[in-house]
């Protein structure tokens, strides 16, 4: 024989109605992204003011991290790291060594606006802020300019909570006509390989990650 008992009816009725409604928030991707990635960047030329030559940056591969934040449907707020580590070829210098290793470190943030789409998301992104140039040999000096950088790629969203990000970007830091690079100091007081001539250093890239939602 089976009594019910009724103070228990209401409980039970809430959880049988909802119960989906749980399951699907459970499900719902959260407002976070972050997407480790890795990519390949070229271009960047520092130009001498004075002698006309040119310092280049080597093409090499890239990588990096970016954290979104959902704002609304559309849009999203991002932080960017991404460092490459290339060498500047200082062949066109009277100087001892004919290149140098460096390391370039990005740091921005700003934001992202989505297109329509289920599966497949088109995108728009824009940051700004800085980008840290640092020879590899220890008795150079490393520097800091402001920078910023606009990309256009595709998300992927096979899963609610996986995805993939394609993305083309360029990268533009900006020097100006009082800024030397490649310094250092020695018994004779300080020796700049470079007296950068004002303007943008641009740099394109283009990358891949996989993208975590939580």
């Amino acid at each position: 024989m089976i009594v019910a008992i009724p103070g228990r009816l209401p409980a039970l009725a809430a959880l049988v109605l909802c119960g989906p409604q749980l399951a699907a928030a459970q499900e719902s991707p959260g407002v976070f992204e972050l997407t480790p990635y890795a990519g390949y960047r070229f271009g960047g030329t520092f130009e001498d003011q004075d002698g006309g030559t040119a310092v280049e940056l080597d093409d090499h591969g890239d990588f990096g991290v970016i954290l979104n934040i959902r704002e609304s449907a559309n849009t999203q707020w991002e932080v960017i790291y991404s460092r490459q580590d290339t060498s500047a070829d200082l062949s066109e210098l009277a100087l001892a060594d004919a290149s140098i290793d460096t390391e370039l470190h990005y740091f921005q943030a700003g934001g992202t606006y989505l297109g329509a789409g289920e599966r497949a998301r088109p995108y728009l992104a824009a940051t700004i802020g800085g980008t840290h140039i640092s020879p590899g040999v220890t008795t150079y000096d490393s520097d800091t300019f402001w920078s910023f950088s606009i990309g256009a790629g595709l998300q992927l969203r096979p899963s609610e909570r996986i995805g993939v990000r394609l993305e083309a970007r360029a990268w533009g830091t900006l020097v100006d006509s009082d800024t030397s690079l490649f310094c250092a100091s020695g018994p004779e007081g300080g020796i700049c390989a470079i007296a950068i001539d004002g303007r943008v250093l641009w740099q394109m890239e283009a990358f891949a990650g996989l993208v975590f939602r939580f």
